[in-house]
């Protein structure tokens, strides 16, 4: 058993920990989280646990570790005659692998263990919870031992009632475990395949929300909306970012999962959330319309610059530099807008709340391309969902559900601003003229002919899967395409039938030969697009000539991979320069710290990077500083291997500030910056931008 204190003093403890933090921080929103000289953590330090308890909860997560590793030991390929009795059994039972059933066992210890690091215990709930959750954890391992499926393991069997199952996938972006939670529909049984709906919901801002009290939370709460004959699954999303960077893939990753464990209706899938989950909601559904039968916000912001005006106090648009505020259109969903012809919304508001704002913003948005948003208000509500209100905005999920299907739309009407999100149902656009600059693509199938009109693009594709393209099946395809007709063939594959095209000095054609180095989907910056995929750190094995430069390198790589696992809770991959190898260049991003003189792979792949950097100055674009106490800070396709990227000296981009409000959470360098350091790093930036800019669509300076 778990040594406690007891219920009483654990009880005082908590009080009068809620009453520190409140009277040290004030409230989470308002005029005392504007001053970057004075940020408060993010997340809080919780209760001063004693050694006993600590102990204790420790020890239980390395006996989970030590069982797991036992069992992996067991069913190492071995001879017939030697195979284990687990292998055995799960074969037989058609049953999942162990490595298959890794994280829905160690996402339990792994949340009590990153609570501990960060002491994020703030009640005696979470104490309860840590120890539930390592009772789930053994439990499992005993149905696992008995050669269990992945629905036994995670205890799946029919009920009466909607249930919850709770459990963690693996992250590609660094191995981490994810925790999740997932509503099961009543009537579901173990050996139940019949397809039904899924919602995805995003859970509200908490800044006490650590993976244990998630994990405790789901276990027992099936949340706000449990629609009939529905999964509903809930996202961690990596802790407080709003569901965006690595919190977005997590959302995406999560679902291919589950997709991939139950019979979910791919034609039947929705996103929802409120408070901060309706900021998430409104940018899943502007990005991936054409993913969703419908969303569902409620409440949060839909964009950075008024919203922190309007309920920060905060006047950005004087303060934030220039490429700042392009960079703001990644996630400000107004601009995204006509994507909304493909995802009927249902946007929610309580009639008092301040974020009403957010629906409010987003229906001007749409109105400006001919879409009217339907915004249910909640009468005389505050920032909570009206009970009344509720009912109606599940009926009227209900009926567009029901509408749904798996016509391919004939009409397409897509915009973007980055390669990031390229593909609106069959069209996909693999280049622009102008990153960050609005691209627009309204397409249609007309017979034989497929008509498009396009804005700021110079490359697309028309990409249907099988059996959806609607015209003749010749395979011919007639374009009409800004006014010019081509013909040619629509080439097909085991999935998918395509056809490509670039503009070049205003006509359109098939591409001849592949341009070497240009930006595409997935490797088109900004700095904090690399931390979207598998990446590591790469850190010096020597020592710069420049002690400025040694000093920052050293805290600034710290600072980079401490806040890489503290605010998006995730693994840190990380080696010295002489210990990477091919295998890392083929498959990461290469996050590298230091200069020349310092970092070997620095050194290796400066001749193919766009900046001249010797003893006396670093060039870029055109620009030049001193190279004593300065650095040059971007990201680039890889020399060693185009298809990634390397980054120099440069983590995720936003800072402790910016930790205060979600919606300051947006990318703060663009593709290259030159940094004076000599003053070291602030809440707010790694050190002084003198200069920053985009690379050109050809990654040019």
């Amino acid at each position: 058993m778990l040594p406690l204190k007891s219920p009483v003093q654990i009880r005082f403890v908590a009080l009068i920990t809620s009453l520190l933090v409140l009277m040290g921080h004030g409230w989470c929103d308002g005029p005392d989280d504007n001053r970057s000289e004075s940020v408060r953590p993010i997340p809080p330090l919780g209760m001063n646990l004693d050694q006993s308890t600590r102990d204790a909860l420790q020890w239980r997560c390395k006996a989970i570790r030590a069982q797991w590793q036992v069992l992996l030991d067991r069913s190492a390929p071995l001879s017939p005659e030697r195979e284990s009795e687990v292998v055995r059994r799960a074969r037989d039972n058609g049953g999942d692998s162990l490595v298959s059933l890794a994280s829905e066992v160690l996402v339990f210890p792994r949340a009590v263990e990153l609570a501990l690091e960060f002491d994020q215990f703030y009640s005696d709930k979470d104490l309860m919870h840590a120890s539930e959750l390592l009772d789930v954890a053994a439990a499992r391992l005993a149905v696992i031992e008995r050669g269990g499926t992945w629905r036994e393991v995670v205890g799946i069997t029919r009920r009466d009632q909607p249930a919850t199952i709770i459990g963690g996938y693996e992250s590609k972006i660094d191995g981490s475990i994810q925790p999740y939670g997932l509503v099961i529909p009543a009537g579901m049984s173990a050996g139940d395949v019949r397809p039904r709906r899924l919602d995805l919901w995003f859970h509200g801002r908490g800044e006490t929300m650590s993976e244990v009290a998630f994990l405790g939370q789901q276990r027992s709460s099936t949340g706000q909306y449990t629609p009939d004959d529905t999964f509903v699954l809930h996202p961690y999303g990596r802790y407080c970012n709003a569901f965006k960077f690595a919190g977005e893939v997590d959302v995406l990753e999560v679902l291919e999962y589950i997709r991939g464990r139950l019979p979910v209706d791919d034609q039947q899938i929705a996103v929802r959330g409120f408070s901060m989950g309706g900021a998430a909601c409104w940018q899943f559904a502007v990005h991936y319309a054409d993913r969703w039968f419908a969303a569902n916000p409620g409440a949060g912001f839909s964009e950075t610059p008024e919203f922190l005006a309007f309920f920060q106090g905060e006047d950005v648009r004087s303060t934030a530099p220039w490429y700042q505020q392009k960079l703001w259109q990644l996630y400000d969903c107004p601009v995204w807008a006509r994507n909304l012809v493909h995802c009927p919304t249902i946007a929610y508001s309580g009639q008092l709340d301040r974020q009403k704002q957010a629906a409010d913003r987003m229906a001007e948005a749409m109105s400006s391309v001919g879409i009217d948003l339907v915004h249910l208000i909640g009468p005389e509500t505050e920032h909570k969902i009206h009970e009344g209100t509720k009912a109606e905005i599940e009926s009227r999920m209900h009926q567009l559900a029901r509408r749904s299907g798996d016509q391919v739309p004939h009409a397409i009407q897509f915009t973007t601003v980055t390669l990031r999100y390229h593909r609106m149902h069959w069209v996909d656009v693999q280049g622009l003229e102008q990153h960050w600059k609005p691209a627009t693509v309204r397409a249609n199938v007309d017979g034989e002919f497929i008509l498009a009109t396009t804005e700021n693009v110079n490359r697309i594709r028309f990409l249907f899967d099988a059996g959806q393209w609607p015209g003749n099946r010749s395979g011919t395809v007639f374009v009409e395409i800004d006014g010019q007709v081509l013909e040619g063939p629509l080439v097909r594959s085991d999935q998918s039938w395509s056809w490509e095209l670039e503009r070049l000095n205003d006509r359109w054609k098939v591409p001849e030969t592949e341009s070497p180095l240009r930006k595409r989907p997935g490797l088109q910056g900004p700095i904090d697009d690399a931390f979207l995929d598998s990446f590591l750190f790469v850190l010096p094995s020597g020592t710069s000539n420049d002690p400025l430069i040694q000093s920052w390198v050293e805290s600034e790589s710290l600072h980079a991979m401490t806040h890489w696992r503290k605010h998006f809770r995730g693994e840190i991959r990380q080696k010295l320069d002489h210990e990477v190898n091919e295998a890392d260049i083929q498959t990461s991003h290469l996050i590298l710290f230091g200069d020349a003189t310092s970092n070997q792979l620095i050194q290796r792949v400066s001749s193919g990077l766009p900046v001249a950097w010797d003893a006396e100055a670093i060039r870029l674009g055109g620009h030049s500083v001193p190279s004593t106490g300065h650095v040059p800070v971007l990201i680039y396709p890889n020399p060693l291997n185009p298809t990634r990227y390397v980054v120099l000296n440069s983590g995720f981009t936003f800072r402790e500030y910016d930790y205060l409000n979600n919606a300051r959470q947006t990318p703060k360098l663009p593709d290259w910056a030159l940094l004076d350091v000599s003053s070291g790093a602030t809440s707010q930036h790694p050190g002084q931008v003198v200069v920053a800019g985009f690379f050109d669509e050809h990654w040019q300076p």
